[in-house]
């Protein structure tokens, strides 16, 4: 079982698009993934359009790697560097801690994740109260 930030079992980030280092929805990763595609981020136009200035650019397709180009909207899983970068530039996504792999603390503090959390509550009712 692959464990999330908050130390529960890592939830789905998206299928769609289908994200992760495997492919398989989930910010599941490995020795093998240098870049740590550990958080689970919503993408904002800010977001994209710095990753892009920093020469990471997640907007255009690329089909030879499965990556199908992104939008404000979308979940994705991205590199804990990369999203730490956009936070020090003040263009940081938001980040579904449910389903950023707890790998990402050893990149990016768990308090600055949680400044910039989404996630709602199992009963989104309790939003209400």
């Amino acid at each position: 079982m692959s464990v999330n930030v908050l130390g529960g079992e890592l939830e789905p980030c998206s299928h769609e698009p289908l994200t992760g280092w495997f492919r398989d929805g989930c910010c599941n990763t490995d020795d093998s993934d240098v870049g740590s595609h550990t958080i689970c981020a919503v993408m904002t136009g800010e977001f994209l359009e710095h990753q892009r200035a920093i020469g990471n650019d997640l907007v255009t397709p690329r089909p030879e790697f499965a990556f199908p180009g992104l939008r404000p909207g979308d979940r994705w899983c991205v590199t804990a560097a990369n999203w730490l970068r956009a936070h020090l530039d003040g263009a940081a996504a938001p980040v579904v801690l449910a389903a950023t792999h707890q790998r990402a603390l050893e990149v990016v503090p768990l308090e600055i994740l949680q400044a910039h959390a989404v996630d709602v509550p199992p009963d989104p009712g309790a939003l209400l109260e």
